[in-house]
Parts: structure tokens; sequence; C-alpha cells
């Protein structure tokens, strides 16, 4: 295994550790007995997760040993940590009865990433080639969720996670109109090159 593909390993192993800190957290707080260790435990381990998505790919740039085995479970492990806590923070409070991911944003973007997926798989079978055109909104919709997500676990502001959350739908709900413009230009090529090959 190579320094990049380890760093990923690294990554998709601290998701499950913040999982469970951030749930026992959570059940901290019902207990009526808030346990602050367990929150910068999670919160280190989130950063972490978060900070080296950056660093894996340098170094596989750097050492000259990117793989398509790399690319995966980079992909993997960026779209792993963010709906795990997106789905944690939506099921377990770290404050108040309220303090809550609203469970609309999550259903929104689990939907998102089904319908990316199937656009995907359609295209793959046709063509058996994929072009991965990266949009700016996608980018902009991971940056919106992580500032959601830390809205959430640094608990600077005292407002409602709603208002991130929103900002973070906007901009979803038109990174998934993009991608889904991409699968229909792609789809109609496929269509087009079929017709003159018959």
């Amino acid at each position: 295994m190579n320094p990049a593909n380890a760093i990923t390993t690294m990554r998709l192993l601290l998701i499950p550790i913040f999982g469970v800190l951030a749930v026992m957290y959570g059940r901290s707080i019902q207990d009526g007995a808030p346990v602050e260790a367990l929150r910068y435990l999670a919160l280190a381990a989130f950063i972490i997760a978060a900070a080296s998505d950056g660093i894996d790919g340098y170094v596989a740039r750097k050492l000259n040993v990117t793989s398509k085995l790399g690319a995966v479970l980079d992909a993997l492990a960026d779209k792993v940590l963010m709906l795990t806590g997106l789905v944690t923070l939506s099921f377990v409070s770290w404050g108040d009865a309220d303090w809550l991911i609203p469970m609309w944003y999550l259903i929104m973007v689990v939907a998102r990433d089904v319908s990316i997926g199937i656009g995907c798989a359609m295209i793959l079978s046709l063509n058996k080639k994929l072009e991965v055109d990266p949009h700016w909104s996608g980018k902009a919709t991971t940056i919106a969720q992580l500032f959601t997500l830390g809205w959430v676990m640094l608990k600077v502001v005292p407002w409602s996670p709603l208002y991130p959350t929103i900002i973070a739908a906007v901009l979803t709900l038109w990174s998934s109109w993009a991608y889904s413009l991409n699968c229909i230009r792609q789809l109609n090529h496929i269509s087009v090159k079929k017709r003159h090959q018959t």
C-alpha cells in the first residue's frame, strides 16, 4: 500500500471512531451530564479525517503514485465521512431537542447521491465510459455541509442549525440540477452516437 492510500485508509478508519464518539457524547447530554472530552475527541477525529482529504491527493501526485484504487477510496472516504456526520447529527442531539440537522435535509442529500449514482450507472452501462465533469456547486455544497456540521459540533453560535442547513439545501439542489444536466447531456450524446452507428 502506497503512502497516499495509507492516508485514505486512515481517514476511513477515523469515520466509525467519530460516529461512536458522537453518539456517546449525545447520550451523555441526554443523561444530563455532558462529557465534553467526548465532544473534543469526536471533533478531533472529524477534523483530522476532513483535513486529510487534500493531503492524500497531494502525496499521490508528489510521489507519482496515483491509482484507480486510490481515487475510488478517496471519493468513498469523502462521501462516507459526510454522510456519517449528517446521519449522526440528524438523530443524536448535541444540545437542546431542536439542536439537530433537519431530517428533510438528510433525505435530500441521500436522494441527490442516489440519483447521481443511478445516472452514472446508466451511462456506464450504455457507454462503458463516464465523463467526470466536476461542477463548482458540488464543491460549494461540500463546504456548506462542513459548515453546517461545524455549526453543530463547535457550539460557537447559539442559534439553531436550521440557518446553515437552508444554505446547504439551496446549494445541494443547485448541484443536483447541474449534475442532472450533465448526465442528460452524456446520455443524449450516447444516443446520437448509437444512431449514427446503426
